[in-house]
């Protein structure tokens, strides 16, 4: 197979093959679907769309790009009860920032809806599918377990003119929620469950929020999905793991039905560890108020990972290099910091921050004035270029770069020790003041006018460089430290009696006020990044303003996957 490099909408295209795309390759060759590839990210619009499911997006829009065909997004809207406005608007800003176009190929399951109700109406007539009265709580004892068949239903043998009487009374809205459904009449003795005549309709009073009140019963997903991919004309229908066993359902009502049948094919969904990816619990963290919301920077959504500053280059690059399985595993969440960390140090500008500001005075730099220092943006891109960065009398830098009685390898600032300030001068500490609980507060430093830029002329060196801020003109900003949510790899993994909530880490966010960062940041814009010298990536937080700038960490500069994989 030859390598496929292009890029589409800024995303790159996979490099390797694997088993789907040999398929795809070896339906081209034999002119299946006359040669054409149509994939679809079918999301149902319930909640925020996680890093999970990047991974399809990726693989599904990805596909069609690298074999000249089409992607759609499509919504899975049969569940009134749960779906909103809000996520079908936040998952379709996910796709595209993630690097899909796919604003002229956006689909709902509720455009089918009258196509749907038609083709169970000659399945009715075919006698393949009945009205039951079965409770929910009924019709799971009639199904049987993995090692006994189930029980017909009582009603399994209406006639066809009574069952088309019910459903249409059903549609029509004259039964209460729960009382009846439509169920495929398949094989109740079949080893794969989802063959034991499945529930295809039922009853629900409740208002949809792109047909209203138009429907009283409502298609379940395993008789939707199917019939969504055929009606579009989808070639390749790519699902994740947990559908393989609904594969045989979808194929019969397909077959039965006499319609196109696009090809189904399942592969490994993606996990992280320190991370939950099922929507249940992702709402219940929302719900209960253990994160600010769906796009609070600690959370695994493609919101909350966007605010927190991860590029969308590096997303599609974890997603890559996990590849495509057909068995589940676990990714090291190391990985995707260790991509965020590739992609942002070739693109992130420098800038000096103090988190932890101690102040310092320069006794011998004359009093009322400054001076204008060149700093580099980005060592790794020379197109970057300069920026000036304002220095004078009074300085902040961070408190742990001093010490008092600083031992042999503490090659910072202590007592008779001299330093280099990041692009300006070589100072050294003379004296510190405490205040009255004995914290140092301020220290008193001389400066060497002769190593302006950072070396000096007499060839002396230091092994310190600190990074600082000018007291005069450093912005005042707030920064957002943010750890894993959780305590262990495993979250799920909780002691018996307990919930997965119980792993949650207590210091998953530290708030840092009364930092120091540089001027050049004044009315840096939501969403920007930069790389505090010294301390990580940091992403300005939308609730940055003029008075008050907020950053969010994004990833520090240490690189934990180096390390995992020097271990393996």
């Amino acid at each position: 197979m030859s390598n496929h490099n292009e890029s589409t909408s800024g995303a790159e295209t996979p490099r390797t093959t694997d088993f789907i795309r040999e398929i795809i390759e070896e339906d081209s060759r034999t002119g299946k679907f006359d040669g054409r590839v149509l994939t679809r990210f079918p999301p149902e619009p319930n909640g925020y769309l996680h890093i999970g499911h990047a991974k399809s997006i990726c693989l599904n829009f990805g596909l069609a790009k690298q074999y000249g065909g089409e992607g759609n997004l499509r919504f899975d809207d049969t569940n009134p009860i749960k779906e909103e406005d809000e996520y079908v608007e936040a998952i379709t800003k996910d796709v595209e920032w993630l690097g899909f176009d796919c604003t002229d190929r956006i689909l709902f399951a509720s455009d089918y809806f009258d196509q749907m109700h038609e083709l169970a109406v000659q399945l009715i007539k075919a006698g393949k599918a009945y009205v039951c009265d079965l409770t929910a709580e009924e019709t799971r004892a009639h199904r049987g377990t993995l090692t006994s068949p189930g029980t017909n239903s009582p009603h399994r043998d209406r006639g066809v003119e009574e069952n088309l009487d019910l459903f249409e009374r059903m549609k029509a809205g004259e039964f209460p929620d729960g009382s009846r459904t439509l169920r495929a009449k398949i094989d109740m003795s079949s080893p794969n469950l989802n063959l034991r005549d499945p529930v295809m309709y039922r009853i629900l009073h409740a208002s949809h929020h792109r047909t209203a009140d138009k429907w009283c019963v409502y298609p379940m997903y395993d008789w939707a999905h199917g019939l969504e991919d055929s009606f579009e004309g989808i070639t390749h229908s790519i699902c994740t793991l947990e559908f393989e066993n609904h594969r045989p359902l979808y194929d019969w009502f397909l077959d039965e039905l006499g319609v196109f049948h696009p090809q189904q094919i399942e592969f490994a969904r993606l996990n992280l560890t320190y991370t939950v990816m099922s929507k249940r619990k992702l709402l219940q963290l929302v719900q209960e108020n253990h994160v600010a919301g769906w796009d609070d920077p600690r959370m695994p959504t493609l919101s909350g990972m966007r605010r927190r500053g991860y590029p969308p280059e590096a997303i599609r690059n974890l997603c890559e290099r996990v590849g495509v399985a057909k068995r589940n595993n676990t990714v090291e969440i190391a990985l995707l910091q260790h991509c965020v960390r590739e992609h942002l140090n070739k693109i992130a500008p420098r800038v000096m921050a103090v988190l932890d500001p101690l102040k310092v005075v320069i006794e011998n730099y004359p009093e009322g004035e400054s001076e204008q220092l060149d700093a580099v943006n980005n060592p790794e891109d020379a197109s970057a270029g300069t920026r000036k960065v304002p220095f004078g009398r009074e300085l902040y830098i961070e408190r742990a770069d001093f010490m008092e009685d600083p031992p042999r390898k503490f090659f910072r600032l202590g007592p008779g020790r001299e330093v280099r300030l990041r692009y300006a001068y070589f100072i050294t500490c003379t004296e510190y003041i405490k205040d009255a609980d004995g914290q140092v507060v301020e220290l008193r430093c001389t400066y060497d006018p002769a190593t302006r830029g950072g070396d000096a002329p007499d060839g002396r060196k230091v092994k310190g460089t600190l990074h600082w801020v000018s007291a005069e003109h450093g912005l005042d900003a707030e920064v957002r430290l943010y750890e894993h949510l959780f305590t262990k790899e495993h979250p799920d993994d909780a002691k018996k009696g307990e919930e997965f909530i119980a792993n949650l880490n207590p210091d998953s966010l530290k708030v840092l006020a009364g930092c120091k960062v540089e001027p050049s940041l004044a009315g840096a814009a939501a969403g920007t990044g930069y790389q505090f010298e010294r301390q990580g990536y940091f992403c300005v937080d939308p609730d940055s303003k003029d008075s008050q700038l907020v950053f969010n960490r994004t990833v520090t500069l240490r690189d934990a996957w180096k390390k995992i994989q020097k271990k393996a």
